[in-house]
């Protein structure tokens, strides 16, 4: 991490990410890593959230510090293809309409899904947390999870916490079908900068103390 703020260098705030390529079958439904976790210092983006909602949920969810909340007006609008939101929750009452919006969320990754707690009655906590910084991960294809967990302007402390957070997280969603080395490899990078390679069993230890 110490390399990685030396080495940035654009004259921009760079965003900070981590790759980690996981030793999974991403083919094989029972080794599927995906989650969700909340980092303790955020992204340092400004996230939209547009919450699908009505009635007393719909005053909650604005209540919260959701920047849309609607019913049937919001899915009409998102149709005609309105999208100046990143994150969408839902009720579960409001499933069976917001579902017909699948295939222009879903290839966007805005689908609100129950298994990452974007389809919930509790409006309040899920709004507040993504505000605060939860991000979603799933690993891809080749076996990648890529997730950004801060800004160089965050300093040493803050990225460190919130990279540490989330391999934390990754490590505990380890599937119980994978077989051999789960971490396989994991790289730091700024925006501009280039990949620096961390040991996985260096990591382990760091985790563990």
């Amino acid at each position: 991490m110490k390399l990685l703020l030396e080495t940035a260098y654009a004259k921009f705030d760079e965003a900070v990410d981590l790759a980690i390529r996981l030793g999974v079958d991403p083919k094989k439904a029972d080794q599927m890593v995906r989650g969700t976790v909340v980092l303790p210092h955020g992204t340092g983006k400004k996230v939209r959230v547009l919450v699908f909602a009505k009635g007393q949920k719909e005053k909650e969810a604005l209540d919260a510090g959701a920047d849309f909340a609607g019913g049937e007006d919001l899915i009409e609008k998102v149709t005609k293809g309105w999208l100046e939101f990143d994150k969408a929750i839902a009720t579960p009452d409001m499933m069976g309409l917001v579902s017909k919006l699948g295939k222009i969320l879903g290839p966007r990754g805005l689908m609100p899904n129950p298994k990452v707690g974007t389809v919930t009655f509790d409006l309040e906590k899920a709004v507040k947390e993504i505000k605060a910084g939860k991000v979603e991960f799933k690993v891809e294809k080749a076996g990648v999870v890529h997730v950004p967990v801060g800004k160089v302007s965050f300093g040493f402390d803050r990225l460190l916490e919130n990279a540490k957070t989330l391999l934390e997280v990754i490590l505990r969603a380890k599937p119980p079908t994978s077989k051999g080395i789960y971490l396989r490899s994991i790289a730091l990078s700024t925006t501009m900068g280039p990949g620096i390679k961390i040991d996985p069993l260096d990591v382990r230890s760091v985790l563990k103390s």
